[in-house]
């Protein structure tokens, strides 16, 4: 995957923050934000997404918070306004309900918190994408090319704006 650096550097981690990454692959970027977040005493959460039997993902991120889920029909677990970011990454264009992954997380974010969509390069049409963010109150969306191979879109949920209570 090459230099994560600009990918790092969108995520502002101060200690007691928590995120959570939903994917169905765990990578360098997984990884690069388990140490960043553990070196500042923060949580990584992983929902994991796979039908098949699921590796042991304990072992390799001793600290993370685990949760695996069977398939694309199930929504992972969060609980209101628990994490500061939502990351998903593989997942978006794989759920059959695209837009209970966005409400969801709405949901879970605390005020002014990010969410970050990583697809592989052309899956998403970037138009579309933020017609959606826009559609479920995400605000200052925008597409980035950080990542080799990968389209990146990111988007804040705002206090006070839309759904933002």
């Amino acid at each position: 995957m090459g230099d994560l650096s600009q990918f790092l550097e969108l995520f502002s981690v101060q200690p007691g923050y928590r995120y959570i990454q939903v994917t169905t692959e765990l990578d360098d970027t997984t990884k690069a934000l388990y140490d960043l977040l553990i070196n500042n005493n923060s949580e990584l959460r992983i929902a994991f997404y796979s039908e098949d039997e699921a590796p042991n993902i304990q072992e390799q991120y001793p600290k993370a918070n685990i949760q695996y889920v069977k398939n694309f029909n199930h929504p992972y677990r969060a609980l209101p306004r628990d994490n500061d970011m939502v990351i998903y990454k593989d997942i978006f264009s794989k759920h059959n309900k695209q837009e209970l992954l966005l409400k969801t997380a709405y949901t879970t974010l605390a005020n002014t918190a990010d969410i970050i969509i990583m697809e592989k390069k052309g899956i998403l049409d970037i138009a579309t994408m933020m017609e959606l963010f826009e559609t479920y109150e995400y605000r200052a969306a925008n597409h980035m090319d950080i990542v080799k191979g990968y389209d990146i879109f990111m988007a804040k949920k705002m206090h006070m704006w839309g759904n933002g209570l």
